[in-house]
């Protein structure tokens, strides 16, 4: 197996959402936009992922929402060292199609009460039902390190809850942390966690 030296998560630069929470009542979630801020983060990132890289081939996931396509555009990564694939298993957690404020306010209330990882919002997802289709990507994922000429390097361009859930799914944590992700996971756009292959033990 071909295993990647790297694994590199991300998450999408500051969308519109993140600064007017009323237009999620106007626009789907899936096609917010990068902010001029975002953009300027995703570009700060791609720097950084740059110099990573260097002039290694990188197989890329992004998740199919208007913010990672555009954050992964602004990363300005060589496309002829790139693979590219939209992978729908990794977009964000769903809260229901148009949403109201108030009454995301008021499910946000219960999901605190309730717990993070297994509350449902009424229209939407769970963490549970997102940690199942992670689950998948990273089944699908493991498969085509079976190929010889996997690159060594491995990108996903996605959403906040996907990374925390990717993440619990690789280490095999439990859920009970997950309840407690509001204070140590920081809503804050352009995270980068990376994951080295250590031939002598595990992944670190």
């Amino acid at each position: 197996m071909a295993r990647p030296r790297r694994i590199v998560l991300v998450r999408h630069g500051e969308s519109t959402g993140n600064v007017d929470d009323t237009v999620y009542e106007r626009e789907p979630d899936h096609a917010l936009a990068l902010t001029d801020r975002g953009w300027q983060q995703a570009e700060e990132s791609g720097k950084r992922l740059r110099e990573v890289f260097g002039r290694e081939r990188v197989s890329v996931y992004v998740s199919p929402y208007r913010r990672t396509h555009e954050t992964l555009r602004a990363f300005h990564l060589d496309p002829e060292l790139i693979r590219v694939r939209e992978e729908p298993r990794l977009r964000e957690q769903d809260w229901g199609n148009w949403q109201d404020r108030d009454d995301v306010r008021l499910q946000k209330a219960y999901r605190d009460a309730y717990g993070h990882f297994f509350y449902r919002f009424a229209q939407g997802e769970s963490g549970a039902d997102v940690y199942d289709r992670v689950g998948g990507f990273l089944e699908s994922l493991f498969r085509s390190f079976e190929a010889p000429d996997h690159p060594p390097n491995v990108l996903l361009v996605t959403h906040g809850l996907a990374m925390r859930l990717f993440c619990m799914r690789w280490f095999h944590w439990t859920s009970l942390p997950a309840d407690g992700w509001t204070a140590p996971w920081p809503a804050c756009a352009g995270w980068r966690w990376g994951m080295r292959w250590d031939p002598s033990t595990s992944c670190r």
